[in-house]
């Protein structure tokens, strides 16, 4: 009797393991189709993107500032933990989610539009013109208005402990004033 339940907990044992290896080669293939597919869509959108006015440069510009300000907002969504139903926390999450796709969006868009380090010599792998100088733009639009918005988050903060330490030293005061009157009435 002891032998068929060892055998009936191998047996359950192994097929778990059958079915988490199946799933997990599963993600991977669905995971590099996704990733596969990206990079169709990035390098048939990329010569329209780079064509439109302002050029490469703009297009990279306008992309890291879609990139920071996600970024941004997503630390916000996850920072802001509201206290409300499970709708609106799925909502809120959503909306994280959606946010740190807009900052990581942008940049897999610019690496996928570079020609790849293992790739036959074909249409497929040639090099788009003005997606180096869009990568470019990009990077330096990220720095620059991630810069500004830490700069001005900070001022901010600043002003914001300047105000509340006077408001202390007002309240201070006020109750040394009710203290030193308290004692003059005492007497």
């Amino acid at each position: 009797m002891t032998e068929r339940a060892g055998i009936g907990s191998r047996a359950q044992i192994g097929f778990g393991l059958a079915i988490a290896i199946g799933a997990g080669a599963a993600a991977v293939a669905l995971l590099l189709l996704v990733l596969g597919l990206w990079k169709s869509f990035a390098r048939a959108t990329a010569p329209t993107l780079v064509d439109l006015p302002g050029g490469s440069w703009m297009a990279g510009g306008v992309l890291g500032v879609v990139s920071v300000l996600g970024a941004f907002g997503g630390l916000w969504c996850v920072a802001a933990k509201p206290s409300r139903t499970g709708v609106q926390r799925a909502l809120w999450s959503l909306a994280a989610g959606v946010c740190c796709l807009a900052a990581i969006g942008p940049l897999f868009y610019f690496i996928s539009t570079l020609p790849g380090k293992n790739c036959s010599n074909g249409p497929k792998c040639a090099y788009i013109p003005g997606t180096g100088s869009a990568l470019l733009a990009y990077a330096m639009s990220v720095a620059l208005v991630a810069w500004i918005v830490l700069r001005t988050l900070s001022v901010l903060e600043e002003g914001h402990a300047a105000k509340e330490r006077t408001r202390m030293r007002n309240l201070r005061k006020r109750g040394r004033k009710s203290r030193a009157a308290r004692e003059r009435a005492r007497r």
